[in-house]
């Protein structure tokens, strides 16, 4: 009998960011946003080359950057080399922006009506496609599992980190590479109504995979997935997540949240704008520190999170979000919190509760959005430390 994938872990996490290149950089970037001179932009030639990337849009060439970088950080391919070491029909990509291509899309539709489609280069026209990047990340490392692109507003980000699991979860693919993109232009600038200076240039990505094909490869897992909710409001996305008011280690925010009234628990009767974390939660918002991000939110969120469970498991300090948060005098409940709920997709039946302070609450959307999405991250179990001998590629990886 073939086994399931068991919980479904992050392996490997990859950024494109001017001036953080890890979650931990990303994290004290966070906390800590940088005055003065902005940061260089990301030099995607340094990373990926200039070969074969001339006529790719700037989205494209950033994802490719964090795609790669994730692949090697989940040890799928070699630190030399960009073809992933298993069968490439294992692995699928999901990737997010709602932005990425958006001034090829503008500028071929202009040319067009103002001249006509005779006028148009049939070397980046394929850049109009709204698949464009999930495409060339597949085509670059040959990842042959199925392949989603995801542009769905301010959740983005999120709901394609929930539907990489979900394909894992339900044995489509053993792992997934997901990737939140966005780019600034003078389209995207005009469209939004903000400079360049507020907004994302940049991308993230992360491999989600099942536990136990990672244990299967050696691999290190260095988060767990947790459930996922898809609500009409902030409060009650959160109340799904942590029944009861528990308060989680640490709080990923929507983007550029504002707080309302102190003291208030998530589902708790009260006026409208209500916090539905307590207080005593540290929160952060990574667009402070990288710009408005859009359909990379959740996936940066995420990188973060990964951060922040390092850092908890090393025992630093929880005042910089680092470590697990002390239990104020409105932490709400702790222990066991979030476990009368269904674990993530593929959960093993019956997991070991984890405390609502050792998870990251992940939320993209509020009040004013169509819909809010959460997700919580854990820390990996013990179990999954311990690595097996690795076995041959051949066996290892066999055919489904």
């Amino acid at each position: 009998m073939t086994q399931g994938p068991g919980e479904v872990v992050v392996t490997g996490v990859g950024l494109a960011l001017p001036g953080a290149d890890t979650p931990d950089a990303l994290l004290r970037g966070t906390a800590c946003p940088v005055t003065g001179p902005a940061a260089e932009p990301f030099d995607t030639a340094a990373r990926i080359g200039r070969r074969g990337h001339r006529y790719k849009d700037r989205a494209t060439r950033l994802a490719l950057c964090a795609a790669l970088d994730a692949l090697r950080s989940a040890r799928l391919i070699p630190s030399d080399g960009e073809e992933v070491m298993v069968p490439g029909d294992t692995v699928g990509v999901v990737a997010s922006s709602n932005l990425g291509n958006l001034d090829t899309a503008c500028l071929t539709a202009a040319a067009i009506a103002e001249r006509s489609a005779v006028d148009l280069s049939p070397m980046s026209l394929p850049n109009a496609s709204s698949n464009v990047i999930a495409s060339w990340v597949a085509i670059r490392h040959g990842l042959r599992g199925p392949n989603l692109m995801l542009c769905n507003g301010a959740t983005s980000g999120l709901d394609a980190v929930h539907w990489g699991a979900a394909l894992v979860a339900a044995g489509r693919v053993r792992r997934a590479v997901v990737i939140g993109v966005e780019t600034h232009n003078a389209v995207v600038e005009d469209l939004l109504g903000r400079p360049a200076a507020e907004l994302l240039d940049g991308a993230a990505a992360i491999v989600v995979e099942g536990a136990h094909w990672a244990e299967a490869r050696g691999a290190r897992a260095a988060a767990t997935l947790g459930p996922y909710e898809r609500r009409a409001g902030l409060s009650g996305c959160v109340e799904a997540l942590l029944p009861g008011g528990a308060a989680p280690g640490v709080w990923f925010t929507p983007e550029r949240y504002a707080e309302g009234p102190a003291g208030a628990r998530a589902g708790a009767e009260g006026p409208a704008g209500a916090v539905p974390v307590p207080q005593s939660v540290p929160r952060y918002d990574v667009t402070s520190a990288v710009g408005r991000a859009s359909g990379a939110l959740g996936v940066l969120q995420c990188a973060a999170a990964i951060g922040w469970l390092a850092r908890a498991e090393a025992g630093t300090d929880a005042e910089t979000g680092a470590g697990p948060q002390a239990a104020g005098p409105d932490a709400g409940p702790e222990t066991g919190a979030g476990s009368g709920i269904a674990a993530g997709p593929g959960a093993a039946p019956g997991p070991v509760p984890v405390p609502a302070s050792r998870q990251a609450l992940i939320t993209s959307g509020d009040d004013t959005a169509d819909a809010v999405a959460g997700l919580l991250l854990r820390p990996t179990p013990d179990r999954c430390h311990p690595h097996p001998p690795r076995a041959p590629l051949s066996a290892m990886e066999c055919s489904r």
